[in-house]
């Protein structure tokens, strides 16, 4: 029993170390005194145990022991097993900036570090124009009048966009444009998610495209000339960089500019002689003014030695001799302006690269540093101004529509997607409101911006299957009121622009973290460059120490020993504790993924997909947890937060679950399940309670309903294009007293009071009217009333031959 007490102590002691990083001395420490403890009141057999792992322990964990013999060894090793990291992957992993993200890969992430950076919101002027201007624009539109009548924006829409300056959010106030801040561009896009044609057209020039180029490369000249014109919409930008040939793995580019000369006006000047073929390039029907990005050459070392200069960025204006631009692609579900851009032989001087000819062959990095901030704003968005459109939809539907006598939102089976709604609502908010704030304080977020384009545009698309379900019949029938099928029907969109998300999920957030954010590797991989063994001591002890650290705080904290401290309150305390927690798993199996597997980690998508998606997870989860605790809670707001905080913690130990299950090496896996899930999987879906409880606050006039609407469209819409939104918001103030109304006229028609044939509500309440049951006053209340519902509940009828482009080809079924 002694020697049982002795070795528990021991391993207590030991853990305690590792959890704390403490370096080799208080682990020495620790196996020495408990070793010669042992040998004078226990067992000699685990006194030897002790001192023995504590030589082994200072020969290994000294740095003036180890140097001499070991490092070489496994530096010599390393250098033989580590992947090569390629130039364009080198680019990329450089551009941005590592922080909350950098933070979960250490297993004991600082929540410190990530309140310090509040967000305070909106200027006045920024608030005003979200108010204002942008919820104008959203009132010019309908969906089904862009997408089928014109196939574009009204005339008088563009008018106002371009008066305005929507164009140019992020274009300095010294050029003309507006300077806004990106959560102030992220509420913009939000409040004109409600078309998302509306929402692309005005999110890309704000996103990766000339404008930013400018801003951040161009030469003087060029921001002197373009980015006025691009404030004020007088150039309408557009950038191709996919063709055929290159989608999603854009460094494929078979593009070329040729260095070569030219005639011009009776002058010799050296110039690119373009040769391109784009798709899927967003504004290129109307542009006026063409970023490209192409491989570029210089075959005759007209411009020095180096004949493959790599990537390039340049504008082309549209009228110039050679480029083939106009036609339209019809993406799917919502026709913004996309199409394709052809050029053979186009000529262009060397002036026309973005930033001059001394910024040849830095296409690529250029992009990449766009394409960190671009990505986590424009489609993330997007995405949470269409979830929280479905809010006031879904939840304003559901409740006035009554199927059995009863509203629909009363029935569990609508709560469950309602409640999802709302839930993927709540942290697409925060994910992507938080993370703009983050740029706006000079982070650059590469693998965030990953982590929200894939995971946000997937939430997109499931709440809008969830609103489209609840709404049953009213949104499958297309017409001028479905305010939903249409974007339903464009969210693949979404989904694969910008990096496709199964590429995005498998290949990118973890493919680009474990070495941008991880803690030690980027060192390792800059030690194996240089050759510096010393160097790399450093780093690959530290990242030893990092993954007994992760071992020894997983098993603990899933036994609930020793869980962190952290800065929230009652109601997400363990949820924040459990990122911790599955944060240090995260790491562990990160490092044990990398080590086991080596350069294949690239070729096994599976598994870095489900290390993405619990870093994805736990990403998300941090933010919603800031945003609770930055925020003043609304009554329903704690069960939200809670609901959303075990939504994605399951899918967190989900992932986690199904990786373990999945390693190539199988013993250990097992080593790792005992220590990240020794007691199996804990987290569960959110409890029934909680899905009752959420879908009742968003089907009614609530604090939570209103509060998850902040950034929507909620104005009442102008002239014909009347805001679905405004019109259930107004009659969910009005349900109470039309459901005690509900309520009395038929119980009397059940009762007999009624005559039997008043089936219709109408009916009903002029039948009660009649026998007394009701006032005048309430009669007239639910005339007005049940009138507004009804034309809610209405759906469009065409003509027969509405539908054929070619009218003659259409058959008369029942002529005479």
């Amino acid at each position: 029993m002694t020697t049982l007490i002795f070795l528990l102590l021991a391993v207590a002691g030991l853990l305690m170390v590792l959890r704390r990083e403490a370096g080799a001395p208080p682990a020495i420490a620790v196996m020495a005194g408990f070793g010669i403890l042992s040998w004078i009141f226990a067992s000699g057999w685990l006194a030897f145990v002790l001192l023995a792992g504590a030589v082994v322990t200072a020969v290994c964990g000294m740095p003036g022991l180890r140097r001499s013999w070991l490092t070489p060894r496994i530096f010599a090793a390393f250098k033989k097993a580590a992947p090569k990291v390629s130039e364009t992957e080198q680019v990329a992993l450089d551009a941005g900036t590592v922080g909350w993200d950098g933070e979960i890969f250490t297993g004991q992430p600082d929540w410190h570090k990530l309140l310090s950076n509040r967000n305070t919101g909106l200027t006045d002027e920024e608030q005003a124009f979200v108010d204002n201007q942008a919820a104008k624009a959203a009132s010019m539109c309908n969906a089904w009048d862009v997408a089928v009548e014109r196939a574009d924006l009204p005339p008088e829409l563009w008018e106002f966009i371009k008066k305005e300056k929507f164009l140019g959010m992020i274009i300095p106030k010294e050029y003309g444009g507006l300077e806004f801040s990106a959560k102030a561009q992220s509420a913009v896009l939000q409040r004109l998610a409600s078309n998302e044609t509306l929402m692309v057209s005005v999110g890309v020039p704000n996103s990766l495209g000339p404008g930013e180029l400018l801003v951040k490369y161009g030469t003087e000249e060029q921001k002197n000339h373009y980015l006025p014109r691009l404030a004020d919409g007088r150039d309408i930008p557009c950038f191709g960089l996919t063709g055929p040939r290159a989608g999603s793995d854009a460094t494929s580019l078979p593009d070329t500019g040729i260095v070569c000369k030219q005639k011009v006006d009776g002058k010799e000047v050296v110039g690119l002689r373009l040769n391109f073929e784009k798709r899927w390039i967003t504004l290129a029907p109307i542009a006026t003014v063409v970023g490209l990005a192409f491989r570029m050459f210089d075959p005759d070392g007209l411009l020095g030695e180096e004949k493959d200069l790599g990537i390039t960025c340049a504008l082309i204006p549209r009228n110039t001799k050679g480029m083939d631009i106009g036609r339209r692609h019809c993406p799917v579900g919502s026709p913004f302006m996309n199409g394709p851009i052809i050029g053979k032989d186009v000529f262009i001087p060397l002036d026309y690269i973005i930033g001059g000819p001394e910024m040849a062959g830095q296409g690529w990095r250029m992009l990449v540093e766009c394409l960190s901030v671009g990505r986590c704003i424009t489609l993330p968005s997007g995405a949470a101004g269409a979830a929280a459109a479905a809010v006031g939809t879904a939840g304003g539907f559901t409740r006035v529509r009554r199927q059995f006598n009863t509203p629909v939102a009363d029935m569990e089976g609508v709560q469950e997607p309602l409640a999802r709604i709302a839930g993927l609502s709540y942290i697409t908010q925060a994910s992507v409101n938080q993370t703009a704030n983050m740029v706006d304080n000079g982070e650059k977020p590469a693998v965030p911006s990953a982590i929200l384009k894939s995971q946000l545009t997937e939430m997109q698309r499931d709440v809008l299957t969830d609103a489209m379900d609840v709404h049953g019949g009213k949104t499958v029938t297309l017409g001028p009121r479905n305010y939903l099928g249409i974007g339903y029907a464009g969210a693949a969109v979404s989904i694969t622009v910008e990096g496709a998300n199964i590429m995005t999920r498998s290949l990118m957030i973890f493919g680009q973290g474990a070495i941008r954010c991880h803690p030690y590797v980027l060192d390792e991989l800059a030690a194996k460059d240089k050759d510096d063994v010393n160097a790399f001591d450093k780093a690959f002890f530290g990242h030893a120490g990092l993954i007994f650290g992760n071992a020894a705080r997983s098993l603990t904290q899933a036994f609930g020993v020793g869980r962190p401290d952290v800065p929230f309150d009652a109601v997400t305390r363990r949820h924040a504790q459990a990122v911790a927690r599955f944060s240090a798993a995260f790491g562990l199996c990160s490092d044990a993924a990398m080590t086991s597997l080596g350069s294949q980690l690239k070729m096994r998508e599976l598994i870095s997909a489900r290390l993405g998606d619990m870093l994805a997870n736990l990403y998300m989860a941090s933010m919603v947890l800031k945003q609770w605790h930055e925020t003043q809670p609304v009554e329903g707001e704690k069960t939200l937060v809670q609901y959303t905080l075990d939504f994605l913690l399951y899918r967190t130990e989900v992932a986690l679950d199904e990786l373990l299950q999945n390693l190539p090496n199988r013993p250990l896996a097992w080593a790792l399940r005992a220590l990240t899930l020794p007691l199996g999987r804990r987290w569960q879906r959110p409890h029934d309670d909680a899905t009752r409880e959420v879908a009742q606050a968003i089907t009614r006039d609530t604090a939570l309903r209103a509060k998850l609407m902040e950034q929507a469209w909620t104005e009442p819409g102008e002239g014909e294009f009347q805001n679905p939104v405004a019109r259930y918001n107004a009659l969910l103030k009005d349900y109470d007293r039309a459901e005690s109304l509900y309520r009395k006229v038929n119980k009397a028609h059940a009762k007999g009071q009624l005559p039997a044939e008043a089936l219709h509500p109408e009916q009903k309440v002029e039948e009660a009217l009649k026998a007394e049951l009701i006032s005048k006053e309430d009669a007239e209340f639910m005339r007005a009333y049940e009138a507004e519902v009804l034309d809610m509940l209405h759906v469009d009828d065409f003509p027969f031959d509405a539908f054929a482009r070619q009218k003659d080809s259409v058959i008369e079924h029942n002529a005479a």
